[in-house]
């Protein structure tokens, strides 16, 4: 049985209040994101007015789909946002970069991938993510309620059916060492 995702919940109830048409939702959801987004337009070689308008628009982008019944939920709301507004930043990077007098120097903005680096990291991803798979449950479980859904180890010893956090905290730190066990296998 997959492990159930408490942060859906909230989101849930914050995609109805979209689409029903209460802008306070979408201002919670500017506030909770304004300083990952600013932080990684800001080291991306933008500025915090850039941030404040993607960020804006990442948002017009969401409530347009849940308005018109296009959005499907696969990840949380922030991850939703961050990802618009990183696609959208590149974008805008590229169109800058087409604009500009042409420079001979291989350099990159700071924290700007190159296309191989962007193609090696999303095979790591692939990696990591079969890696999880092969983990199987509780420990998958386990990692995914730590790390997805950011649940501080009293809940999630609650929702694992662990004595306590302490025995929740120590069986994350055993299916952390065997997930890095089935990578440094992977990895040879």
């Amino acid at each position: 049985m997959a492990a159930p995702l408490f942060f859906l919940d909230t989101e849930r109830r914050l995609l109805e209040r979209i689409a029903a048409g209460d802008d306070r939702a979408l201002l919670s959801l500017y506030n909770a994101n304004w300083k990952v987004i600013v932080s990684y337009v800001v080291r991306n070689s933008g500025t915090t007015d850039d941030a404040k308008d993607l960020l804006q628009e990442a948002l017009v982008i969401l409530w347009e789909r849940v308005r018109s019944g296009r959005f499907e939920q696969s990840a949380r709301l922030g991850t939703f946002l961050y990802a618009t507004v990183r696609n959208l930043w590149l974008r805008r990077l590229a169109r800058r970069r087409r604009e500009a007098p042409e420079d001979t120097s291989d350099e990159r903005p700071s924290g700007l991938l190159s296309p191989l680096d962007e193609l090696v990291k999303s095979e790591e991803a692939g990696i990591v993510r079969d890696a999880i798979e092969r983990l199987g449950d509780p420990c998958r479980r386990l990692l995914m309620l730590y790390y997805w859904e950011e649940l501080p180890m009293e809940k999630i010893a609650i929702a694992m059916g662990f004595a306590n956090a302490d025995t929740a905290k120590s069986k994350k730190y055993q299916c952390k060492k065997s997930l890095e066990q089935i990578l440094r296998s992977v990895m040879k």
